[in-house]
């Protein structure tokens, strides 16, 4: 896949919530061969958010007293000094910096939830590291008291789940707006429609739908051993599993086989779909899998890789432990943390 792309692809994902479960971690369940039944853990699970379609382009959804948005920048959240998210009235005095209305992401037990992108803010701050790894930024609009402007990614560990799920909702609906404001069949600015969930051309009538791009992300295994890659632009010491997007015509399992031997030229036998995450960095959907590897040898694609190495599933274990000597543990909250504790615990 291509290394603008490549970036640290999630960790794993559905069902019913265990007690003992922390409440930002929701459990997804999926089945070995055997069909016993598998649960894994993380960030952008479904919380509870009726997306209530039916009520899309409609008044009083907007004129309800209770309806909050969710404020974002640049891809960036507002929130509080907790980290938590900091949600506001539609008719906030800093929704002039909006160049759209906000999006209606559904209901919750409190009311009806938006999303809105402050698109026309720019802050005196130098904000040339958004967006980036190791962007620990933050940023402070004089509109909204007592909140920031902070990366999501650092937050996916300490948000509940219907949160968590209203959050993903909006970064990539938004996300798909803020790139998508001309039609793609004349060329015209169009306009937003069904409370966001569609955009019209006024020019040629041409209507146009939110985007979500399917990327496949997959533990490669030959025995005791994982396959772990890392791109070029990636922090040091930061390795993940291999991903990359499916192309037109493919199937999962195809794409799992073609970017391993794209990317490392390992041959792949067996595929077998695991669990999914929304990953809305900008606007994806992982779908987690495992692979076989017919061979070991690797030669890595320096274009898509800086590195790709087997690690023992003791090594595993001292990577999540964070005693490796060369490797970082995974992002908590991504589904590559999720599948890689899984594959080192044998429950996968």
């Amino acid at each position: 896949m291509a290394t603008s792309h490549h970036l640290e692809f999630p960790g794993v994902g559905g069902s019913r919530i265990p007690a003992c479960n922390p409440p930002h971690v929701a459990p997804n369940v999926a089945a070995r061969v055997t069909g016993v039944p598998l649960q894994f853990s993380h960030a952008f699970q479904p919380g509870g958010l009726d997306r209530a379609a039916h009520l899309r382009g409609t008044e009083p959804i907007t004129a309800d007293p209770s309806a909050r948005a969710f404020v974002f920048w640049r891809g960036k959240l507002l929130a509080d000094a907790d980290n938590q998210p900091l949600l506001v009235a539609l008719d906030h005095p800093a929704f002039v910096d909006c160049r759209e209305p906000a999006v209606f992401l559904g209901l919750v037990p409190d009311g009806p939830r938006f999303a809105a992108e402050l698109s026309l803010w720019h802050p005196q701050e130098d904000a040339a590291t958004i967006g980036q790894f190791t962007d620990q930024t933050h940023q402070v609009h004089p509109g909204f008291a007592g909140g920031r402007l902070v990366e999501i990614r650092g937050l996916m560990p300490s948000l509940n789940l219907l949160d968590a799920e209203c959050i993903a909702t909006g970064r990539a609906l938004l996300g798909w707006h803020g790139t998508h404001r001309f039609c793609a069949n004349c060329g015209a600015p169009s306009l937003v429609e069904k409370s966001g969930w569609q955009r019209q051309c006024p020019q040629c009538a041409t209507q146009h739908f939110p985007r979500t791009d399917p990327v496949v992300i997959m533990a490669i295994t030959r025995g005791e051993k994982l396959l772990l890659g890392r791109g070029p632009s990636w922090p040091e010491r930061m390795y993940s599993l291999l991903a990359g997007f499916v192309e037109p015509g493919e199937t999962i399992e195809s794409a799992v086989r073609r970017e391993t031997m794209e990317e490392s030229r390992i041959a792949v036998g067996e595929v077998r779909y695991i669990a999914s995450q929304p990953w809305p960095f900008p606007m994806s959907l992982m779908f987690g899998c495992m692979g076989e590897a017919l061979d070991e040898a690797i030669t890595i694609d320096p274009v898509e890789l800086a590195d790709a190495r087997w690690v023992t599933r003791t090594e595993v274990q001292s990577i999540l432990a964070g005693t490796h000597p060369e490797i970082n543990a995974p992002r908590r909250g991504a589904i590559a943390g999720a599948l890689i504790e899984a594959w080192a615990e044998r429950r996968i």
